[in-house]
């Protein structure tokens, strides 16, 4: 049985450690908050464009856009969402695990023909270990969204589509749902499957009055749905985040309480013990 002064030092250590663990849920929790506030008033303006493009498209026939086109794959790009710190339970595991097995489907491919857009320093040392070199790594992102940097790396994947450089863009991100589930996704942002639109699209048809014409505002339109899309994964993976750890920090600083309850036990039976065996030490002695 360890000493009483042993298991005191593990009590003060496991305090400490649950006051680590027990901050850190608070701050994430805040964060959490925060980011559902963004979130939310952020997908009012997301779905009210994806209406007007649905509507578009149900219209009646349009001229295809060049962000539908599907073709053979031969070069790929891969956006993939983490945290930069980690803590966070199985949240990044997963975006790796995934990010790994994209990879190995995508192993007829040589890896000069993936490009990889790490958001995320978990992420971007995982894509670093499988041989990889990411062609964008953005660590500030993964901290703080930013909209006007995430169009940027939206206008530059639909510039090399549109050029040919790249045939298909895939998103690898968690979609939040609520605190206890965030939903590890795997979406294709390009080509844009504007036929699933149009099957997502309720019956209400609005029959608006365009000007110039059609295809103008859709030239338009489709780009800003596509950055949309972007920025909201960026979002989710965000919000998700925060979730998981202020998940896994609970269940640290509940784990501390339990083996707090159990050392105390211990200490108590070990003093009760060492106080027995000296009173038994006594009175022995007295009856020499």
């Amino acid at each position: 049985m360890a000493s009483l002064r042993e298991i005191k030092t593990k009590i003060t250590s496991v305090k400490s450690t649950q006051q680590i663990t027990s901050a850190m849920q608070m701050v994430s929790t805040v964060k959490l908050a925060k980011a559902q506030r963004v979130s939310e008033r952020f997908r009012p303006y997301q779905q009210k464009i994806s209406e007007l493009l649905t509507n578009f498209l149900s219209s009646e026939e349009t001229t295809p856009s060049v962000f539908e086109e599907v073709r053979e794959v031969n070069r790929v790009a891969i956006v993939v969402f983490s945290s930069n710190m980690s803590l966070c339970g199985s949240f990044n595991a997963n975006v790796i695990k995934e990010f790994t097995k994209l990879t190995h489907e995508l192993s007829h491919l040589s890896k000069d023909n993936i490009e990889v857009y790490a958001i995320g320093k978990q992420i971007a040392h995982a894509v670093k270990k499988l041989g990889f070199t990411p062609k964008l790594e953005s660590n500030d992102l993964a901290n703080s969204p930013n909209y006007e940097d995430t169009v940027k790396i939206a206008d530059e994947l639909m510039e090399q589509f549109r050029a040919k450089k790249i045939d298909k863009v895939i998103v690898i991100y968690h979609h939040f749902r609520s605190k206890g589930s965030q939903i590890l996704t795997r979406d294709t942002l390009l080509p844009l499957s504007l036929d699933k639109l149009k099957e997502e699209k309720d019956n209400a048809y609005i029959d608006y009055i365009v000007e110039p014409n059609k295809e103008t505002i859709l030239a338009q339109l489709i780009p800003q749905v596509i950055r949309l899309t972007l920025y909201s994964a960026l979002l989710e993976s965000h919000t998700s985040e925060h979730a998981a750890r202020s998940i896994a920090m609970q269940g640290a600083t509940d784990n501390a309480n339990d083996l707090l309850e159990e050392l105390s036990l211990v200490y108590n039976k070990s003093r009760q013990q060492s106080i027995t065996n000296e009173l038994l030490d006594i009175i022995g002695a007295t009856f020499k």
